[in-house]
């Protein structure tokens, strides 16, 4: 490559003056172009910032990126001789500029068709001396160093301002391990998402072996909280959108999904008493129990169970857990509770020989009771003055006699707490409360209780947010994956957009925290089932990502625990997507406001304008030093031009991105407020109609 390129005299534009590690100054020749080249093939700007030059070498040419140019004022001029300066010497501009070393431009031959071609390696394996030639590079070259050449580039995402190439990139690089979309709004954000949706599906649908399928077996799950992507895919049968109470493709994401964690994060139930409570009945529902058990059924187990406090008291032959302190006083305490629960329940039941068994046995236990102890100093206080095994065996005698007048009940739990297991959740709230009043023992459990099913009934009886968390009874598992994920070769559609802008404010991340964790656990167990173990690619993409994955402060107490779950939810698809197939795509205005954990796992950046000194501050630890000046570009980018970085790209590249047709652009414009005001622009007002869509 170094005796084609010396011969190649007419891309000479300079020599090297001084050489570090991290920079090398050049004098250009006063040859070199001013404005564009046109000796490289195409016209090429030069010399432009962000550009590329080469400093050819034994090992092929070290790859120079532009970071400064400037203008010097000296008497010779190299080049000229002296007699062409006249006889008053004159002061005359010399150019120069200041270049990076980004790594080696060498060549290799194609093993498929034998042709040689030119090939990036990062890295500077030779740096240049003093003298040494400086050369613009050809198109070909530049699209070698932007990475067009490289094998498994097939989705073209824009164009490239330092040479006329296109830039195009490798979705199993861009998508596998996460990318992240930063910049200012107003600077492209919200197309670049939408076009690399459309482009990649495009791709792939070109490249598809069978010509008679019209989708691509891709699947792509884009969280919309301002409502703006369903115009970029309007009319697509390929694209399917998910709102709150539409008529077709309503969103359901059912609270049965949601794991006790997450109910207890959007019920804020308390440690003590609250979240075990919650926990009981989540794995009596999931294991097929009525929500409102049959009264027979209640009286059933509470039967069963107090017959087996009972008889443990029977066998402790010694007396240790029930004649002395402190175990004489939990025993009395037993005997109270069954007293008021048995009568309780009795109350529940017509007249009968199932009623008259429950009150003989609450009278038996009151009758010990009494016996056994005598008031304390304070209301509701007692001391116990020793119990027997004979007190006990009387009860277990008559706690035998009323099983005999109710059915047997199935006491093993075949669900957790978390799994995702159907029941009624209208009436949740109902059955914690039916679980509270069973431990009649404890007067204060059920106004402790009431402020966790408050909080219950106010979600569950929501006016958008109950249809979306109680969904269809005939909804089930597999039906959701099918609509959500997609079916089998992406049957129902490639795109699922997951409209959230009418789904209230505080309930939005327990919404989101849901469907990131079903779907990262639904690819967990693809692959767990799958004969060979393989993964079902999948992109999630989260727009304004900064209202859901917050950054950690030291002190988060005052953080709600659903913002928490969220942030919590995306950490560990962060992590781990990539191992089940699941990839993430981040769009935010404010990077500085994300959470550390999930940007330091993004390995590809597009980065449009930003202006924000804290903002900036963070993305420019995400380059390497040596062409850091490349972000220098970034408060003065105009819309649609970005720099791609990471590991989708060899080197940092300035991408002029697509641009997409009106009808594949979200809705996103800028506000036409000078059109309107001037009257150039119509724009009826009917409030009425806004008000009654809102309260209907």
């Amino acid at each position: 490559m170094s005796s084609a390129t010396e011969r190649a005299a007419g891309l000479v534009v300079g020599t090297v003056e001084s050489v570090a590690a991290d920079e090398i100054y050049v004098l250009l020749t006063p040859e070199a172009p001013q404005t564009t080249a046109l000796n490289t093939g195409v016209p090429t700007i030069f010399p432009r910032l962000n550009g590329y030059v080469l400093l050819p070498n034994e090992c092929g040419a070290t790859v120079g990126f532009i970071s400064w140019i400037g203008i010097d004022r000296g008497i010779h001029v190299k080049g000229r001789r002296e007699s062409d300066l006249g006889l008053v010497d004159l002061p005359h501009p010399i150019r120069r500029m200041k270049i990076s070393p980004l790594g080696t431009l060498a060549t290799e031959r194609n093993a498929s068709n034998g042709e040689v071609q030119y090939c990036l390696r990062r890295g500077v394996s030779s740096f240049p001396s003093v003298g040494d030639q400086v050369l613009i590079p050809t198109s070909q070259q530049i699209g070698a160093i932007v990475g067009v050449s490289e094998p498994g580039r097939s989705v073209k995402i824009g164009t490239s301002p330092a040479g006329a190439c296109d830039i195009l990139v490798d979705p199993n690089k861009l998508f596998g391990r996460h990318l992240a979309v930063l910049g200012n709004t107003g600077s492209g954000k919200s197309c670049t998402v939408a076009g690399l949706i459309h482009w990649s599906l495009e791709a792939a649908r070109k490249s598809q072996s069978n010509s008679g399928s019209n989708n691509a077996n891709a699947r792509f799950l884009l969280l919309d909280p301002n409502g703006e992507y369903a115009k970029a895919f309007e009319g697509s049968e390929n694209a399917r959108v998910f709102r709150p109470g539409a008529s077709v493709n309503a969103l359901e994401v059912p609270a049965w999904f949601w794991n006790s964690h997450e109910w207890a994060a959007v019920s804020q139930a308390q440690p003590g008493t609250q979240r075990p409570l919650l926990n009981k009945a989540l794995r009596n529902l999931r294991a097929g129990r009525s929500q409102r058990e049959e009264v027979d059924t209640t009286i059933s187990r509470q039967l069963h169970l107090y017959s087996s406090r009972v008889n443990a008291y029977i066998s402790d032959s010694s007396g240790k857990s029930y004649a002395a302190f402190p175990g004489s006083q939990e025993a009395a305490h037993c005997l109270r509770s069954l007293r008021d629960v048995m009568r309780s329940l009795a109350n529940r039941l017509d007249e009968g020989p199932e009623q008259d068994s429950l009150v003989s046995l609450a009278e038996a236990a009151n009758a010990v009771f009494a016996r056994r102890t005598r008031p304390g100093r304070a209301e509701g206080e007692f001391y116990v003055n020793g119990l027997n095994v004979l007190d006990f065996e009387e009860l277990q005698i008559l706690c035998n006699e009323a099983l005999q007048h109710f059915p047997t009940i199935e006491h093993s739990i075949t669900s957790g707490e978390d799994d995702p297991v159907p029941f009624d959740v209208s009436s949740f709230a109902d059955y914690i409360d039916d679980l509270a009043a069973d431990g009649a023992g404890n007067t204060n459990l059920s106004s402790f209780i009431a402020y966790l099913t408050l909080r219950i009934r106010s979600l569950t009886s929501n006016r958008i947010l109950g249809p979306v968390i109680q969904a269809r009874p005939e909804t089930t598992l597999c039906d959701w994956l099918n609509e959500y994920l997609g079916a089998d070769e992406a049957a129902t559609g490639e795109v699922a957009i997951i409209d959230l802008s009418l789904v209230p404010s505080d309930a939005t991340h327990i919404v989101v925290a849901v469907l990131a964790r079903m779907t990262f656990e639904a690819l967990q167990r693809y692959r767990k089932t799958h004969p060979e173990g393989k993964t079902l690619p999948t992109v999630m993409v989260l727009e304004e990502a900064h209202n859901f994955i917050k950054r950690g402060k030291g002190d988060e107490d005052g953080v709600a625990a659903p913002a928490r779950l969220c942030r919590e939810a995306f950490e560990k698809i962060a992590r781990e997507g990539r191992k089940f197939g699941l990839g993430l795509v981040l769009s935010s205005q404010r990077p500085s406001e994300l959470s550390p954990t999930i940007l330091a796992q993004c390995n590809t950046f597009l980065l449009h304008r930003i202006v924000n000194d804290s903002d900036q501050e963070l993305v420019s630890r995400l380059v390497p030093d040596n062409v850091g000046a490349l972000l220098r570009e970034l408060p003065s980018l105009p819309s649609r031009q970005a720099i791609l970085l990471g590991w989708a790209t060899p080197v940092p590249v300035l991408v002029e991105i697509s641009e997409l047709s009106e009808a594949q652009r979200p809705w996103s414009d800028d506000p036409d407020f000078w059109e309107v005001w001037s009257g150039e622009v119509t724009r009826q007002v009917d409030w009425d109609v806004v008000a009654r869509d809102w309260i209907s």
